[in-house]
């Protein structure tokens, strides 16, 4: 549970680090609408790679998928902060090329990544899943990201917060410490996490099953399979991505309309229609802290088994209520406080959580290995589609302004 949670956090703690030095980057291009800019750069390239891994999810081992994404994103990671120890802090067309190049790259490594991973994870058994939460733990660690990242930010940026150039300064140590994160996590993952009893079980378990994705896996644990092994493995037959994205269609949807809604508000929203009010330049920051938190903490309701939201009708339902927020941001942000706004964006963040992971824990019902892995893989691209619309409607929110 713990090479879990710390996985999740790999999967998308590059990606956070970008959106959290957003302020840095609204002083150096002020007029690029980077919150906007940089994740409608990201998505492309995120959804095309998915869209791809999925179709191809059958034959592309998993442990070379993720350690790529690993790799890929420390390397991005890497890029980001020798970019901005090169430019010298300076802002021009040239450097946010540049940013929004990387962007690109961890768009990539999220789709090679965070597919693999719940794919992976999908091997589990439900039964096991829901008592160990071995995927809940990685859903909780992407949302953990997100919330550790928000307040190292928020350290970063108090500690030289007094000091000459000093946002500069604490975004450069914010960089070093999340690059050298990632690279203990790609150790993480090639030496530890293969090696554990549980994991190597189930994915012989699932070669037996007639995946063929997890070859070097086994390998890299010490588990190597014989003639026999293989034959039997092909005799099983699965169902096609077809069929199963239609068995479970009504999740496909909920994934999606979850996402869409989240992401036409934050980042994009937060950072440029919220005003600053009392707080000044830490408001964006705090809100997009608050909602990280609450994101995170909410992972971890459906521990309690009667918490859980299992209803097919219920989850789908509750995805399309959510819609009913945009509504209430709009008024919030035109004629409330800030302490409105606050309780908004916890709401937004606590139903995220929760219906993502009620969601994904109950849609891997009753397949073998393979067909899991195409299941993680399918509602992996779903998430990600979802975001990718939420992205191109955050941009709405500017419409009949001087600056759209």
């Amino acid at each position: 549970m713990a090479c879990c949670w710390a996985l999740g956090l790999a999967t998308l703690v590059a990606w956070n680090c970008m959106l959290t030095i957003e302020d840095y980057y609204y002083k150096l291009f002020p007029k690029y609408h980077p919150a906007r800019m940089l994740t409608l750069i990201y998505m492309p390239f995120a959804v095309v790679s998915m869209a791809i891994l999925t179709y191809y999810e059958s034959k592309i081992d998993t442990r070379k998928r993720n350690l790529s994404g690993l790799v890929l994103f420390f390397l991005s990671s890497l890029l980001l902060l020798l970019l901005d120890l090169a430019s010298s802090g300076k802002g021009g067309i040239g450097n946010f090329i540049g940013i929004g190049a990387i962007a690109g790259s961890f768009g990539v490594a999220d789709a090679l990544l965070q597919g693999g991973m719940v794919g992976d994870l999908f091997f589990m058994c439900p039964e096991f899943l829901q008592l160990f939460n071995f995927l809940q733990s990685y859903l909780a660690g992407i949302a953990a990201s997100g919330f550790l990242i928000s307040a190292l930010r928020l350290l970063t940026k108090a500690a030289f917060e007094k000091f000459p150039n000093g946002l500069r300064k604490g975004v450069i140590l914010f960089l070093v410490i999340s690059t050298f994160f990632e690279f203990l996590c790609i150790l993480v993952y090639a030496y530890l996490f293969p090696k554990l009893p549980i994991v190597k079980y189930y994915r012989l378990k699932a070669s037996t099953e007639g995946s063929n994705t997890v070859s070097a896996d086994l390998a890299a644990g010490g588990i190597h399979i014989n003639q026999g092994d293989e034959n039997e493995a092909k005799r099983h037959e699965r169902l096609s991505n077809k069929e199963l994205f239609f068995e479970n269609i009504d999740y496909a949807v909920d994934l999606t309309l979850i996402f869409v809604l989240t992401l036409s508000i934050v980042p994009g929203f937060i950072y440029e229609d919220t005003g600053s009010h009392q707080l000044h330049s830490w408001y964006a920051i705090v809100l997009i802290t608050v909602f990280n938190a609450c994101d995170m903490i909410s992972r971890y309701i459906p521990l309690v088994e009667f918490l859980k939201l299992k209803s097919r009708k219920g989850l789908m339902i509750a995805a399309l209520s959510r819609f009913l927020l945009i509504p209430a941001f709009y008024f919030t942000a035109k004629y409330g406080d800030q302490g409105w706004m606050i309780l908004l964006i916890s709401f937004l963040g606590l139903t995220n959580g929760y219906l993502t992971v009620c969601v994904v824990t109950e849609a891997p019902q009753g397949y073998k290995g393979p067909e899991q892995n195409a299941l993680g893989n399918l509602l992996v691209l779903c998430v990600l589609c979802g975001v990718f619309a939420g992205v191109a409607l955050d941009w709405l929110w500017l419409v009949g302004k001087k600056e759209f």
